[in-house]
């Protein structure tokens, strides 16, 4: 969303839902956050078995008991767990025209499918997200450079100017010792990953923003994202102008508060 050049904006983690997963993307803490005047609402997209997009944090849910990923589950199965599952389109018309919109993209498209952005399941998200919000009030994330790539790409050929933003920080758990050693290094220096994707923004875990990678973004002239900012000290670290472009944070209130 628009705003002053030099405010920091602020987005809404796991769409306005704060520390209460029970709320995480749903239509109530949306629209808590909306009420709020955050710039950003930030949406965990997930694809299902059939092919629809869904917002969900986790890549799995119970289904008569049992954790089923949710590569293996229908639309109508995902539904009848609980009232209160958004689909993609749901929530995007629920922001659209109120807030900015992040898209946290949590899935992967088949190997094969990179080859040609249009055939990617990562663009037929924002495209979707584009047709109903337009490319000015949209940031996308991932940590997977051939998606960012093939969104870059894509919007590249139709003269949209996407914002794109690789994730740095994500999740090594489960990964041994030396390999999560290995990749926490590798993000404090991700210029090669960044010009591999094509990334024209930047977002990072806030500890490796601090360390380095905050550093990089302005030395490369990318916008940067920071996730997830909660306490007042760090919040009124990152809100000060030039030091971020946008603040994810599970306490938007307090946020848009210190902000003021």
């Amino acid at each position: 969303m628009s705003g002053p050049r030099d405010r920091v904006l602020v987005s809404a983690h796991r769409g306005g839902a704060g520390r209460d997963v029970a709320l995480e993307n749903t239509r109530t803490a949306i629209e808590g956050a909306l009420a709020l005047g955050v710039d950003y609402v930030e949406l965990d997209v997930r694809r299902l078995g059939d092919g629809r997009l869904v917002l969900v944090h986790d890549d799995w849910i119970l289904v008569d008991g049992q954790r089923r990923p949710l590569t293996e589950v229908t639309w109508e199965q995902f539904a009848a767990r609980a009232d209160h599952f958004l689909s993609l389109d749901d929530a995007l018309e629920l922001v659209a025209g109120r807030a900015g919109v992040h898209l946290d993209l949590k899935f992967r498209s088949p190997d094969a499918a990179y080859a040609d952005p249009a055939a990617t399941h990562e663009v037929a998200a924002v495209a979707r997200a584009v047709e109903l919000l337009g490319a000015d009030d949209l940031v996308v994330t991932t940590g997977n450079v051939r998606a960012i790539r093939a969104v870059r790409d894509w919007s590249d050929r139709r003269g949209l100017d996407v914002r794109a933003a690789l994730t740095v920080g994500g999740s090594v758990a489960g990964q041994a010792l030396r390999h999560q050693v290995r990749a926490r290094r590798a993000e404090l220096t991700p210029g090669p990953e960044v010009e591999r994707s094509r990334a024209n923004a930047v977002a990072a875990n806030h500890w490796l923003a601090l360390a380095g990678v905050a550093r990089f973004a302005r030395r490369a002239g990318l916008p940067l994202l920071v996730w997830t900012v909660d306490d007042p000290v760090s919040l009124r670290y990152w809100l000060r102008p030039g030091r971020a472009w946008l603040v994810t944070t599970n306490v938007p209130g307090r946020a848009l508060a210190l902000r003021g």
